[in-house]
């Protein structure tokens, strides 16, 4: 009577009913294989089939007669030449192969790297990956085992970290400065996508996409090297300290600080101001050139003259000055 009670699986087949499974294992429980079944393993997908703990078989997509035929390991751990009188039990894991996309990596923390133009510089990175088991049976060995169900969230943090491990290794041995790596980004993301390959198929996955999204410094350097790339636009610092002071002086002029004192204040900033732009404008400008001397007359008997024709000399210094000249420019006295 406990052979009749038995339930006999005639069609095996899994639908993904979510996204992000991995691996799925058939409910067995009270339930045997029944020689001759069928087993349907759809387009995406793979079935392994683990007997008293040893892996029998590894199914492609397809439709699939069990029997001694198609997996005739089976017929060392069962009889099956008794037909019915022997189904096997065994348990069937199905695997989905296809694509796992918009795999998130970061770097949880910043990475410090020895660069050749800024010296030890803290940097982040992130980006997107895509990844699909390539062998079910080494994935189930390694990852997933005989686990109901095994999820894509359950082997995110390993990837991730070992992305980033490789990640720091790969800046800390690149030339590229840290200036130079947005422009290398697809490089970047090619010669991490082979340095990764390995470390994926190790545990039954194949890497197939790589991406760097970015590359950014902290807050906090990213606000200096933005001060540095400033003062870099800027170029002659002379020219820009003019134009700052010009733009100054309208603005300290309308500051109304109380009253006649307040507007005191703001235009004394303002002149203040003027006579530092002036000063920096003479600074830069060149001096002008001296006018040519003029020539002196000259005396009877062939000696020069003292002063010209028109000149005359000063009743306090004595200097020549013009003679129509009322003050004299270089004591200022008055003249008769």
């Amino acid at each position: 009577m406990s052979f009749f009670s038995k339930q006999f699986i005639d069609v095996i087949h899994w639908t993904e009913p979510a996204e992000g499974i991995l691996a799925y294992r058939y409910p067995m429980e009270d339930m045997e294989i029944q020689n001759g079944g069928q087993l349907t393993v759809r387009d995406s997908q793979m079935a392994v089939f683990v007997n008293e703990g040893q892996v029998a078989d590894v199914f492609a997509p397809g439709l699939h007669t069990l029997s001694t035929q198609t997996l005739p390991i089976l017929t060392y751990l069962r009889n099956w030449d008794k037909a019915f009188k022997s189904p096997f039990k065994s348990d069937v894991f199905f695997f989905s192969t296809r694509l796992q996309t918009d795999q998130k990596w970061g770097t949880a923390t910043p990475i410090t790297i020895r660069d050749k133009e800024f010296g030890a510089v803290r940097m982040r990175a992130y980006g997107i990956y895509a990844y699909r088991i390539a062998d079910p049976k080494v994935f189930y060995q390694k990852v997933s085992g005989t686990t109901a169900s095994y999820h894509v969230s359950e082997l995110e943090g390993q990837l991730r970290n070992t992305i980033v491990g490789r990640m720091t290794d790969m800046f800390a041995n690149s030339a590229v400065a840290f200036l130079d790596l947005a422009a290398n980004q697809l490089q970047l993301g090619q010669n991490m996508l082979a340095a990764l390959k390995p470390v994926f198929a190790d545990l039954g996955l194949s890497l197939e996409t790589f991406v760097v999204e970015n590359i950014s410094l902290p807050d906090e350097l990213q606000k200096l090297l933005d001060k540095r790339i400033g003062m870099n636009m800027i170029g002659d610092m002379s020219r820009f300290t003019q134009f700052e002071v010009a733009q100054s002086i309208p603005i300290a002029a309308a500051n109304e600080g109380g009253g006649a004192a307040g507007i005191g204040v703001g235009l004394g900033a303002g002149l203040s101001m003027a006579q530092q732009m002036m000063s920096s404008m003479s600074a830069a400008a060149p001096p002008p050139a001296a006018p040519p001397a003029a020539p002196m007359a000259a005396a009877p008997g062939g000696a020069p003259a003292a002063a010209g024709a028109g000149t005359k000399f000063c009743i306090s210094c004595g200097k020549p000055i013009p003679k129509a000249a009322r003050f004299c420019s270089e004591c200022g006295g008055a003249q008769q």
